[in-house]
Protein backbone atom coordinates (compact mmCIF):
# COMPACT_ATOMS: atom_id res chain seq x y z
CA UNK A 1 0.00 0.00 0.00
CA UNK A 2 1.32 3.46 -0.94
CA UNK A 3 1.80 5.95 1.84
CA UNK A 4 0.37 9.37 1.01
CA UNK A 5 2.19 11.41 3.67
CA UNK A 6 -0.96 13.54 4.02
CA UNK A 7 -0.85 15.49 7.29
CA UNK A 8 -4.37 16.10 8.59
CA UNK A 9 -2.96 18.28 11.39
CA UNK A 10 -2.30 20.97 8.76
CA UNK A 11 -5.76 20.79 7.15
CA UNK A 12 -7.06 24.04 8.68
CA UNK A 13 -3.91 25.93 7.75
CA UNK A 14 -4.28 24.68 4.17
CA UNK A 15 -7.85 25.96 4.07
CA UNK A 16 -6.71 29.34 5.32
CA UNK A 17 -3.95 29.52 2.70
CA UNK A 18 -6.48 28.73 -0.05
CA UNK A 19 -8.55 31.72 1.08
CA UNK A 20 -5.62 34.12 1.33
CA UNK A 21 -3.23 32.81 -1.32
CA UNK A 22 -1.17 34.91 -3.69
CA UNK A 23 -2.47 36.40 -6.91
CA UNK A 24 -0.18 34.09 -8.92
CA UNK A 25 -1.58 31.02 -7.18
CA UNK A 26 -5.14 32.16 -7.87
CA UNK A 27 -4.39 32.76 -11.56
CA UNK A 28 -2.64 29.41 -12.08
CA UNK A 29 -5.47 27.63 -10.27
CA UNK A 30 -8.35 29.31 -12.11
CA UNK A 31 -6.76 29.46 -15.57
CA UNK A 32 -4.83 26.17 -15.75
CA UNK A 33 -5.14 23.62 -12.96
CA UNK A 34 -8.71 23.81 -11.63
CA UNK A 35 -11.36 21.26 -12.66
CA UNK A 36 -8.95 18.99 -14.56
CA UNK A 37 -8.29 21.66 -17.21
CA UNK A 38 -4.65 20.59 -17.57
CA UNK A 39 -4.67 17.40 -19.66
CA UNK A 40 -7.48 15.98 -17.54
CA UNK A 41 -5.21 15.71 -14.49
CA UNK A 42 -6.55 16.42 -11.03
CA UNK A 43 -4.63 18.92 -8.96
CA UNK A 44 -5.21 19.88 -5.34
CA UNK A 45 -4.41 23.31 -3.95
CA UNK A 46 -2.63 24.01 -0.65
CA UNK A 47 -2.27 20.32 0.18
CA UNK A 48 -0.47 19.15 3.31
CA UNK A 49 2.33 16.62 2.94
CA UNK A 50 4.56 15.60 5.82
CA UNK A 51 5.24 18.89 7.65
CA UNK A 52 4.65 21.11 4.62
CA UNK A 53 1.79 22.62 2.68
CA UNK A 54 2.47 22.61 -1.05
CA UNK A 55 0.87 25.09 -3.43
CA UNK A 56 -0.36 22.51 -5.96
CA UNK A 57 -0.10 18.75 -6.23
CA UNK A 58 -1.03 16.15 -8.81
CA UNK A 59 -1.02 13.02 -6.69
CA UNK A 60 -1.32 10.73 -9.71
CA UNK A 61 1.96 12.05 -11.14
CA UNK A 62 3.53 12.73 -7.72
CA UNK A 63 4.16 16.25 -9.02
CA UNK A 64 4.26 19.40 -6.89
CA UNK A 65 4.15 22.92 -8.32
CA UNK A 66 5.37 25.74 -6.09
CA UNK A 67 4.78 29.40 -6.99
CA UNK A 68 7.65 31.53 -5.72
CA UNK A 69 6.71 35.11 -5.01
CA UNK A 70 8.53 37.84 -3.15
CA UNK A 71 8.50 35.92 0.13
CA UNK A 72 10.76 33.24 -1.36
CA UNK A 73 13.63 35.61 -2.19
CA UNK A 74 15.03 35.14 1.30
CA UNK A 75 14.05 31.48 1.74
CA UNK A 76 16.38 29.80 -0.75
CA UNK A 77 18.05 27.51 1.80
CA UNK A 78 14.71 26.71 3.45
CA UNK A 79 13.22 25.91 0.03
CA UNK A 80 16.16 23.60 -0.79
CA UNK A 81 15.61 21.65 2.44
CA UNK A 82 11.87 21.45 1.75
CA UNK A 83 12.38 20.30 -1.85
CA UNK A 84 14.91 17.68 -0.75
CA UNK A 85 12.45 16.25 1.78
CA UNK A 86 9.58 16.18 -0.72
CA UNK A 87 11.84 14.40 -3.23
CA UNK A 88 12.75 11.84 -0.54
CA UNK A 89 9.01 11.17 -0.24
CA UNK A 90 8.87 10.48 -3.99
CA UNK A 91 7.59 13.79 -5.34
CA UNK A 92 9.00 15.87 -8.20
CA UNK A 93 9.00 19.58 -7.34
CA UNK A 94 8.73 22.34 -9.93
CA UNK A 95 9.24 25.94 -8.83
CA UNK A 96 7.79 28.75 -10.94
CA UNK A 97 8.35 32.46 -10.37
CA UNK A 98 5.07 34.26 -9.66
CA UNK A 99 5.98 36.90 -12.24
CA UNK A 100 6.08 34.21 -14.93
CA UNK A 101 2.59 33.07 -14.00
CA UNK A 102 1.22 36.60 -14.03
CA UNK A 103 3.00 37.80 -17.17
CA UNK A 104 3.38 34.71 -19.36
CA UNK A 105 1.10 31.92 -18.26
Amino acid sequence: MKKSYYNKELKNLGRSLRKFGTHGEAVLWSEVLRAKKFYGLQFNRQFSIDNYIVDFICRKLKLIIEIDGASHQHKTEEDKIRDKRLKELGYQVIRVDEGEVLNDI
